[in-house]
């Protein structure tokens, strides 16, 4: 799996278990070299393994701005590790439609009125209950 910023949708939880999966990657290497017969290692060492030193340059790459993404997203959402919908800025007003949809907001039909929504404005007005977050350059909101 892998998480990328051109998402418009990430759940939080697939951002913990991709930093997890990177994460266990580092470490086999690292008990590779580290303990080449298997004759075990303490929680402390393990606790201690420099990840970026055991990954290519695109997975260390990655897990940075997953972490990075992570500590932000936890600081700004109680729902972080229950699992946080994070919606990309350009897509927000799409969201909002859907959202609405879904809560039955609007009629099935969208009849008049209900056809002259001015969904931007509603986009912004459900966006002040979300908090920003930076995912490499790219806004993503999150509640």
């Amino acid at each position: 799996m892998t998480i990328d910023r051109y998402e418009d949708i990430i759940d939080s939880r697939e951002i913990e278990e991709r930093i997890s999966e990177i994460e266990l990657e580092a470490t086999g290497r690292w008990e590779a070299e580290y303990d080449p017969n298997g004759e075990g290692v303490s929680y402390g060492e393990l606790a201690d393994v420099d990840h970026y030193a055991y990954l290519d340059d695109e997975d260390a790459e990655e897990l940075r701005s997953l972490r990075a993404l992570a500590l932000e997203g936890a600081s700004v959402s109680e729902d972080w590790t229950y699992g946080a919908t994070l919606v990309r800025d350009s897509y927000f007003v799409t969201y909002a439609q859907e959202f609405a949809d879904d809560i039955g907001a609007v009629p099935d039909d969208l009849s008049w009125p209900a056809s002259c929504i001015d969904w931007d404005k509603a986009a912004w007005e459900l966006r002040m209950d979300y908090s920003s977050v930076d995912f490499d350059g790219v806004t993503y909101w999150v509640r």
